[in-house]
C-alpha cells in the first residue's frame, strides 16, 4: 500500500517564496504569531518598484488562536473520522505522486449529543511542499494558456502492504489518529432546550503534543504500521460506533444508518487511523497516519478520507448484511474478540422522520432500531457519537491559519485556492485580482454542463469590487490613456489585462475572452521580448496586474459631461418620539463634528462633497445655509402630494464654507422642535425630496435618513400596519417579506437612475414594516441600521459608531458593473443590494467599501481543461471628488474533466455564503419550508454526487464527505437555523426582514462569523503576551460555571458570566465583589486600571475593529434572563425553536444521502 504526497503548485514564474524571515502574523483575533522559520524573502521580479510592496502581513484577523480538540494534522494527507473503518487496498502510486483515490472524511454515526459543528483545521489549496519550487525566468510570458509547471518529487513514506483477506480490508490510507486509553463521559448541557447527554466511552481525551516526531499510539493488539507522517500530533478519536463493512475505502464517512446494523467483529481489533489530505477549503484535518496496516491489525477511528486526488476504483457492492468487523471501543483496548460475538450497533437519534425530506427537529420520532442480518445479537446499548469526533470548524481555522498565514498569497497561479477568511496574510498581485476582492464557490470548473449539473455545486463569485486594503497593500493603481480611454476588444468590449495575447510583433491582440483579434493604437504599441511578452510589461499595470483602475474618459459619462462632485443630505424626522428620546439632539451634536471627516480623494485637505439638511415629521423643512446668510432659513412643503424643492442656492454646500451657519442650524433644530406633539410621519416624500435635491443639482449623492414610526400620515407611499405572526409556518409567511405596495420600486428605480443613493437609520418602538422601507436602501445599494427601543443611554455609543463609519468610509456613485466571462460560461444571477434594468448590467446608485454583489456562472458551451475559465468585473463609477473611473477585477481559473477535482477545489465559506443569499431571496417567492427542503435537497446532492463518482465504494452506514466540503453539513445547518428560515416566537417580523436584507450585501468573512459565532474564553488570557487564549466551539457543554466568554458574530457582542467566577476577576473586570451585584444593563465595561480589564477591553476593541458595523455590547450573567439569548448563538446545540443540533443534522445529512444512492 502506498501513500504519496503531492507537491504544492508554485507560482509560474520567478522565484520561489519561502516567506519572511520573523514574520509576525496576527491570528484570528489580533494576536502576533511566529511564523515557521524562513529564509529571507525571496527576490520578487514582479512589477517595477513602484508596484512592489511590501510589509507585515494584514487583512482579516483571525480570532486568537481557535482551540481544537482534534490536533492539526499532517498536510500531506486528507482529515479522516471514521470509526472502525477498514478500507481496501490502494492501487502503487503513479509515477506522478498522485494517490489512486480520492479524499473525504468518513464519520461515524451515533445517536447525536448537543453539540454544533466547529471547524477543523484543514486549509485550502494543495498541500504546502517542503520541496523548493522552481520558477520560470521573469520573461516568460505569464498565463499564455498553460498550466503553472509542476514539481516533480519523490512521493514519501511509500509503504506497500499486503493483500486484503476475505474478514479484513486495509484503510486506503491510514491516519495520523492515536486510540487513547480510558474513559470519559460528556458533561450535560444546562439550559432549557437541551435533553439529557448519554455518557459515552470516549477515547477523545486530551493530548499532549510531542512536537514533530512521529506519533503512534494503538490500542489493541497486533503491530503498528510501517510508516507514520512526521509532524504534528495525531487525533485522539474512538467511540462505541459500528465499524464499516469490508471492503471499503474512501472519504469520510459517518455511520448513520436508519436501522443499526449488528457486526460480527473479527479478533483482535481496536483501532485505526486513516489518513487525509488537505482540500481546497478549509475543512478540519484531523492528524494522519500514513502508512499500511498490515492484517490483523487493531483498527478503530471516526473519520476516514482518501486523498481526492484520482478517480474512484471500481465500484464494489455494499453489503445490506450484517458488516464484519471490530467493535469500537473506549479508551482501554478491549480483549480480543471472536466473529460470533455482537459489535456496537449504532442506534439512529430519532429527531428525522422517516420520510425523505423532512427538516430536523420536525419529523415523527424514529420507531427504534431493528436487525439488518439474521444472525442473533445481544440488543447493543445506546451510543452518543462524540461532538469531539466530527469536523471542527475551529480546527480548521486553525489549521489554515498556521499553515498559510505565515507567507504571502501571490496571486500569480492559475485556480490558486485562496487562504480561509479567518486567515490573516498578506496578498502580493501577480496578474489575478485578490481574494479581498473576488472569491468563488470552486476554483476548478466542471469543462461541461452536465458535470455541473451532476455535482450540483454552485458556481459563483463573491464580488467585492471596492474592498478596503490593510495599509501594506496598494489600493489599485489608477492608468491614464488621455483622451482615447482605456484599450479594449473590439467584439466583447473587454479591458485590456495581464491575459490578453499580443501576436504579429506587438501590432494586435487576441481577446482571452471570445479570441477576436484587435489592432494596437499606435500610442500603446510596444516591442515583445522573445517569449512574446511586451517589453513594458511590467511597467503597465494593467498587464502584470489583476486589479487596476482607467481614468474614464467623457464617453463614460452622462450627457457625455464630466459628473459634478457627489453630495450629502441629512434628513432627519422632528416627530415626537424622536425628540423625546433625544435622538434628535445626538445627531445634531454629532454632525457638528463628523462633517469636518466627509470622504476625500487621496491625500487632499478638504472633501469635495456638499451638504444639505432636512427635517421632517408630516410635513418637510428646508434649510438655507448659505454662507453669506448671518443666520439659516427655513423653508416647509406641506403639499407632499407633489414633492419639489423650495430652493436651489444655498441648500448644498461646502462644509469650510458655510460652517457657522449649519452649526447654528444643528443648535436651533433640537430646540425648534422641542415641544412637539405630531407623532404621525411620512416616508416616501423624504425620499422624493431628496432625489429631486441631488436632480437639480445636477450630482450623485446619498441621502442618509433617519426614521422611527411607521409612516401613516396622509402622502404617497403611506404603509399599514400589517404584522401577523399567524401567518408564520403557512404558505403566507412568503408575504411578510415582501413590499406591502409596488410604490417603493418605482422610486428606487427613480433614485437609481438619478445616483441617489439611501441610507436608512431606523429607531423603532413597533412594527414599521422593515420589508417595504428597506426596499429603496436595498434597490440604490444603500445600508440599513436598527435600533429597537433606542435608548441614548445605552445605544448611543453604537449609534454614532455606525454613523460615523457610514459617513467615512470609501464611495463611488452612480455605478454600473459587468461581469465578462471567457467563452463556454456566463453570468446568469445576480445577488445584492442592486438595481438592474437588462440582464447583463448591475446598476447601484452607491457602491461602498463593505457591499458585495454576488454572480452565479452558468454554462453555454464546453470548456478547454487546457485554457481554463477567464472573468472580468469591470465597474464604472464617479468617485468621492467627481473623478469617473473604471476599476476592473480579473480572475482566471481552472477546468476540470473530472469530478474529483471539482470537489478538491471548493471554498466552503464561499459556498455558504452563496446558499444563504440565494435562500433568503428564496423566502420572497416561497414558503420557507420548501426553501429549507430545497437547500438540504441540494446539500445531500453534492455530497451523493461525490460519494457515488469520487469515493470509493464503502459501506452505507458511512457517511462520506468531500475533504474541501467536511463543513458545508455543520455550516448549512447555521442557516437553516437562522431567524429568517426558522424563527423563535420571540423574532419579531421586522427583526427578519432586516437580518435578510443585511446578508445579501455581506461578504464571506461577515457571513461566515454571522452564521458560525466566535467564542472567546477570557479568564485564560496570558498577560506575558498578545495573544488571546483559543476559541471554543459553539455548544454550551463547552462552558464552564467558573469561566467568563466573549462571543460575537458581526451584530452583538456577548460577554457571559458564570455563575462560580473567582471573586477577585469579577472585581477587575466590574469594579464589584459579587456575581450577584454585576450590572447587566451596562453597555460597556467600566475602565479600570489592572490588566484582566485592559486585555478584555482590549479585545472587544480588536473585534469591533474587524466588522463593518460597530456590535451591540451585551452582559449576560449565567441564569439570568438574557441567558437563553445568549445560548441561541451556540449553534452546535439543538435550538429552542426546533432547529437540529450539529450532530443531529450529521444524521439525518446521511439519511437524505442514502436514500439519493439508493
Amino acid at each position: 500500500m502506498s501513500v504519496n504526497q503531492q507537491a504544492h503548485t508554485g507560482p509560474p514564474y520567478g522565484q520561489s517564496q519561502p516567506g519572511y524571515a520573523n514574520y509576525m502574523q496576527p491570528d484570528y483575533g489580533g494576536q502576533q504569531m511566529q511564523s515557521s522559520p524562513a529564509s529571507q524573502y525571496g527576490a520578487y521580479n514582479g512589477p517595477v518598484t513602484g508596484y512592489q510592496q511590501a510589509g507585515p502581513p494584514q487583512g482579516y484577523y483571525p480570532s486568537l488562536g481557535f482551540p481544537s480538540k482534534n490536533p492539526p494534522v499532517s498536510l500531506d494527507s486528507d482529515a479522516s473520522f471514521a470509526p472502525n473503518f477498514l478500507g481496501s487496498l490502494r492501487a502503487p502510486p503513479t509515477s506522478s505522486g498522485v494517490s489512486a483515490s480520492t479524499s473525504g472524511t468518513l464519520i461515524p454515526s451515533e445517536q447525536p449529543a448537543c453539540s454544533q459543528f466547529g471547524q477543523g483545521d484543514v486549509r485550502n489549496g494543495i498541500p504546502a511542499s517542503t520541496v523548493p519550487v522552481q520558477r520560470a525566468s521573469a520573461s516568460q510570458q505569464f498565463m499564455a494558456g498553460t498550466a503553472p509547471p509542476s514539481v516533480a518529487h519523490t512521493p514519501a513514506f511509500q509503504q506497500y502492504g499486503l493483500p486484503p483477506t476475505s474478514t479484513q480490508q486495509l484503510t486506503s490510507q491510514v491516519a495520523e489518529m492515536q486510540i487513547g486509553r480510558g474513559t470519559s463521559s460528556v458533561p450535560s448541557p444546562a439550559g432549557l432546550g437541551y435533553g439529557p447527554l448519554t455518557s459515552v466511552t470516549s477515547a477523545s481525551g486530551s493530548f499532549t503534543a510531542r512536537g514533530s516526531g512521529q506519533y503512534m499510539s494503538y490500542s489493541g493488539q497486533g503491530p503498528a504500521p510501517p510508516n507514520v507522517s512526521h509532524g504534528l500530533p495525531p487525533t485522539t478519536l474512538s467511540q462505541g460506533l459500528p465499524i464499516a463493512q469490508p471492503p471499503i475505502s474512501g472519504p469520510s464517512a459517518l455511520h448513520t444508518s436508519a436501522q443499526p446494523p449488528l457486526f460480527a467483529p473479527p479478533p483482535s481489533t481496536a483501532g485505526v487511523g486513516v489518513s487525509s489530505y488537505p482540500a481546497a477549503t478549509g475543512i478540519s484535518r484531523p492528524p494522519t497516519m500514513q502508512g499500511a496496516l498490515l492484517p490483523g491489525q487493531p483498527v478503530t477511528g471516526l473519520l476516514t478520507s482518501q486523498p481526492n486526488h484520482v478517480t474512484s476504483p471500481p465500484p464494489q457492492p455494499l453489503m445490506t448484511g450484517p458488516l464484519p468487523g471490530p467493535p469500537v471501543t473506549g479508551l482501554q483496548g478491549p480483549p480480543p474478540v471472536h466473529p460470533s460475538q455482537p459489535g456496537y450497533a449504532l442506534q439512529q437519534n430519532g429527531s428525522f422522520g422517516q420520510n425523505r425530506g423532512t427538516q430536523p427537529m420536525y419529523g415523527a420520532a424514529f420507531p427504534g432500531p431493528a436487525n439488518y442480518g439474521s444472525q442473533p445479537a445481544a440488543p447493543p446499548p445506546p451510543k452518543r457519537l462524540d461532538p469531539d469526533s466530527i469536523p471542527s470548524p475551529i480546527q480548521v481555522i486553525e489549521d489554515d491559519r498556521n499553515n498559510r498565514g505565515s507567507e504571502p498569497f501571490i496571486t500569480g497561479v492559475r485556480g490558486q485556492v485562496p487562504p480561509l477568511v479567518t486567515t490573516n496574510f498578506l496578498v502580493k498581485d501577480q496578474g489575478n485580482a485578490s481574494p479581498r476582492y473576488i472569491r468563488c464557490t470552486s476554483y476548478n470548473i466542471p469543462c461541461t454542463s452536465d458535470m455541473a449539473k451532476q455535482s450540483q455545486v454552485p458556481l459563483a463569485a463573491v464580488i467585492k469590487p471596492l474592498a478596503a486594503l490593510p495599509a501594506e497593500e496598494a489600493p489599485p493603481y489608477l492608468v491614464d490613456h488621455g483622451e482615447s480611454g482605456p484599450i479594449r476588444c473590439n467584439r466583447c468590449k473587454a479591458y485590456m489585462c495581464p491575459f490578453m495575447q499580443f501576436i504579429e510583433g506587438g501590432r494586435r491582440f487576441q481577446c482571452c475572452f471570445c479570441s477576436c483579434v484587435t489592432e494596437v493604437p499606435s500610442h500603446y504599441f510596444q516591442h515583445l521580448d522573445h517569449t512574446g511578452r511586451r517589453v513594458d510589461y511590467y511597467d503597465r499595470p494593467e498587464l502584470s496586474l489583476g486589479s487596476y483602475e482607467y481614468l474614464a474618459t467623457v464617453d463614460y459619462c452622462k450627457n457625455n459631461k464630466y459628473p459634478n462632485p457627489p453630495a450629502f443630505i441629512f434628513m432627519i424626522d422632528v416627530s415626537y418620539n424622536a425628540v423625546r428620546s433625544g435622538l434628535v439632539r445626538l445627531i445634531c451634536e454629532e454632525l457638528k463634528t463628523l462633517l469636518d471627516y466627509l470622504p476625500r480623494e487621496g491625500t487632499t485637505e478638504e472633501s469635495a462633497i456638499r451638504v444639505g439638511f432636512v427635517t421632517y415629521n408630516k410635513v418637510l423643512h428646508f434649510y438655507n445655509v448659505k454662507s453669506s446668510l448671518a443666520q439659516p432659513q427655513m423653508m416647509v412643503v406641506s403639499d407632499i402630494a407633489d414633492m419639489f424643492v423650495p430652493l436651489l442656492d444655498g441648500f448644498l454646500v461646502k462644509v469650510n464654507e458655510s460652517r457657522t451657519v449649519f452649526t447654528s442650524l444643528l443648535d436651533q433644530i433640537p430646540e425648534m422642535f422641542a415641544d412637539t406633539r405630531e407623532t404621525e410621519t411620512v416616508f416616501a416624500p423624504v425620499i422624493q425630496a431628496g432625489m429631486e435635491a441631488l436632480k437639480a443639482a445636477d450630482c450623485a449623492g446619498k441621502l442618509f435618513i433617519f426614521h422611527t414610526s411607521l409612516p401613516i400620515a396622509e402622502a404617497p407611499g403611506k404603509l399599514k400596519n400589517r404584522d401577523d405572526k399567524k401567518l408564520m409556518n403557512t404558505d403566507k409567511e412568503k408575504t411578510l417579506f415582501q413590499p406591502q405596495t409596488n410604490f417603493y420600486n418605482n422610486l428606487a428605480k427613480d433614485c437609481v437612475a438619478q445616483g441617489c443613493c439611501v441610507d436608512l437609520f431606523l429607531f423603532p418602538n413597533q412594527y414599521l414594516d422593515v420589508a417595504t422601507l428597506g426596499v429603496v436602501p436595498y434597490q440604490t445599494g444603500g445600508s440599513i441600521y436598527k435600533y429597537t427601543y433606542f435608548q441614548v443611554e445605552t445605544d448611543q455609543e453604537r449609534f454614532l459608531n455606525d454613523l460615523r463609519k457610514d459617513v467615512q468610509k470609501e464611495i463611488g456613485f452612480d455605478a454600473v458593473m459587468r461581469v465578462r466571462t471567457s467563452t463556454g460560461i456566463r453570468a446568469t444571477d445576480f445577488f445584492g443590494a442592486f438595481c438592474m434594468s437588462n440582464t447583463t448590467d448591475v446598476e447601484l446608485a452607491g457602491l461602498d467599501c463593505d457591499k458585495t454583489i454576488t454572480v452565479e456562472f452558468k454554462h453555454d458551451d464546453k470548456l478547454r481543461e487546457e485554457s481554463g475559465a477567464l472573468l472580468q468585473c469591470a465597474v464604472l463609477y464617479t468617485s468621492c471628488a467627481g473623478q469617473r473611473r473604471l476599476r476592473i477585477h480579473n480572475l482566471s481559473l481552472n477546468c476540470c474533466t473530472q469530478l474529483a477535482d471539482l470537489y478538491r477545489n471548493c471554498e466552503t465559506d464561499t459556498l455558504i455564503n452563496f446558499l444563504a443569499k440565494f435562500a433568503y431571496r428564496g423566502v420572497l417567492n416561497n414558503p420557507v419550508k420548501t426553501v429549507r427542503d430545497t437547500l438540504i435537497n441540494q446539500c445531500a446532492q453534492i455530497l451523493a454526487c461525490y460519494r457515488k463518482n469520487c469515493a470509493s465504494p464503502s459501506s452505507a452506514g458511512q457517511l462520506i464527505l468531500p475533504e474541501c466540503m467536511k463543513l458545508l453539513p455543520v455550516y448549512l445547518n447555521c442557516v437553516l437555523k437562522s431567524d429568517v428560515l426558522q424563527p423563535g416566537s420571540e423574532v419579531t417580523t421586522d427583526d427578519r426582514s432586516y437580518i435578510r436584507q443585511l446578508i445579501s450585501s455581506m461578504d464571506v468573512a461577515e457571513t461566515h462569523v454571522f452564521f458560525y459565532p466566535r467564542l472567546l474564553p477570557l479568564t485564560k488570557i496570558d498577560y506575558s503576551s498578545d495573544s488571546l487564549p483559543i476559541a471554543l466551539r459553539n455548544s454550551e457543554e463547552r462552558l464552564s460555571k467558573g469561566d467568563i466568554y466573549l462571543l460575537e458574530n458581526g451584530l452583538n457582542i456577548f460577554l457571559w458570566v458564570g455563575v462560580n467566577v473567582q471573586q477577585g476577576l469579577i472585581q477587575n473586570l466590574f469594579g464589584v465583589s459579587s456575581f450577584s451585584q454585576i450590572n447587566s444593563s451596562m453597555c460597556t465595561l467600566p475602565v479600570l486600571d489592572n490588566p484582566f480589564s485592559k486585555r478584555v477591553r482590549s479585545t472587544i476593541d480588536i473585534f469591533q475593529a474587524q466588522r463593518s458595523r460597530y456590535m451591540k455590547f451585551i452582559i449576560v450573567k449565567q441564569e439570568d434572563k438574557l441567558d437563553l439569548l445568549f445560548k441561541h448563538f451556540l449553534v452546535e446545540d439543538k435550538s429552542m425553536n426546533g432547529g437540529a443540533s450539529y450532530v443531529d443534522f450529521l444524521c439525518h445529512m446521511h439519511k437524505e444521502i442514502r436514500q439519493l444512492l439508493s
